[in-house]
């Protein structure tokens, strides 16, 4: 088994792992790293970003996941040690990773369409959270960064994986008119690769102007706010899109995202829903046609999120740095509606 060097036996390092105790409280535990196993590596965490998912287990409120819960997806790293079997990797390689599990052994999983898988959770789920100072990952889900990349910016490689299984799932082709509704991290890298796709149109509509010029800095083609997005539908003078995206989870956005539809149109769902039951404009199935699915997580997409990671201006997405030991602060200004942020990145 491959070691990193270093003053201290392994023994002696101690992970701090960031857990949601109660709504509103986050907490460092203390634990010794855990033994290897021979297809696994072990990661020095250098960089962790908040997510969206991360502030519903921060409130309480994720549909999945009971408190308490560790907390964090979104990182990136030097590999600090190797297990016995593991081939593609050496010791301080600069690596992200994906933080699903999947069984390997359901149809799904066989198939090769593991983000199906029927028994599928994430590593926060289990304890393993990527707020910490190390974690342990599976060879197979993990994946080295760009030489210039820096580590701040490796840790949206996540966020960035699943806008690209979103603009993948929603298949968006050459001259189409796209609308996104959120304009997060996912919701602008979704806008971004849009363009990318060959969207001749992009519009972003939000509550936050701030986050609506930045949307436009990543290539999105126009914005618009979410009160004049709601004035146009009620007026019937929106210009309906071809593809439109909910990016906040939200009974109200979902229900203009139907609207904004055209006949025939496709609305794909990727916010995050605190309430399990919403309602919606069903009426709208039948007389315009118009489709939905969901899209969540990734499948074989984090080599492509790194691949179009050199075309999207990903500093941009970085406000704040926070070190690992003022978690607490680093959640509650990430909660702070009154304070312009985008990414709030966490550094052991």
């Amino acid at each position: 088994m491959g070691k990193a060097p270093n003053s201290l036996t392994r023994g002696q390092l101690k992970n701090r792992t960031a857990w949601v105790i109660q709504p509103g409280k986050v907490e460092l535990i203390d634990s010794s790293l855990p033994e290897l196993s021979d297809n696994e590596v072990l990661i020095q965490i250098k960089a962790s970003a908040i997510c969206g998912s991360d502030l519903h287990l921060y409130q309480g409120k994720h549909p999945a996941v009971r408190l308490p819960s560790a907390v964090g997806h979104e990182c990136s790293g030097l590999i600090f040690e190797l297990g016995k079997q593991v081939k593609g990797f050496n010791i301080g390689d600069r690596v992200t990773f994906e933080p699903n599990i999947n069984c390997g052994r359901c149809k799904a999983c066989l198939q090769g369409n593991y983000g199906y898988c029927e028994n599928i959770s994430f590593t926060y789920r289990i304890g393993k959270g990527a707020i910490a100072d190390y974690i342990v990952i599976r060879e197979d889900k993990v994946f080295k960064l760009p030489d210039a990349m820096p580590f701040n910016q490796g840790a949206l490689i996540e966020p960035l994986a699943v806008a690209v299984h979103a603009v993948k799932r929603a298949d968006i082709q050459m001259g189409e008119e796209v609308l996104v509704i959120g304009a997060g991290a996912i919701g602008i890298f979704t806008g971004a690769l849009s363009i990318l796709r060959g969207a001749s149109k992009v519009v972003v509509s939000d509550i936050n102007r701030a986050r609506l010029d930045l949307a436009i800095q990543l290539g999105a083609t126009g914005s618009m706010l979410s009160s004049d997005l709601e004035n146009q539908l009620h007026t019937k003078t929106l210009a309906v899109y071809d593809k439109v995206f909910e990016c906040v989870g939200l009974e109200k956005t979902l229900a203009n995202a139907m609207k904004a539809s055209r006949r025939n149109g496709l609305v794909t769902v990727v916010g995050i829903f605190e309430e399990e039951n919403v309602s919606i404009p069903a009426n709208l199935f039948a007389s315009h046609e118009i489709r939905m699915q969901g899209s969540q997580g990734y499948c074989w997409d984090f080599p492509v999120a790194l691949k179009l990671a050199e075309k999207i201006a990903l500093d941009k997405m970085l406000t704040h740095r926070f070190p690992l030991s003022e978690v607490q602060k680093a959640f509650e200004l990430a909660m702070d509606r009154t304070a312009f942020k985008m990414k709030v990145i966490i550094e052991p």
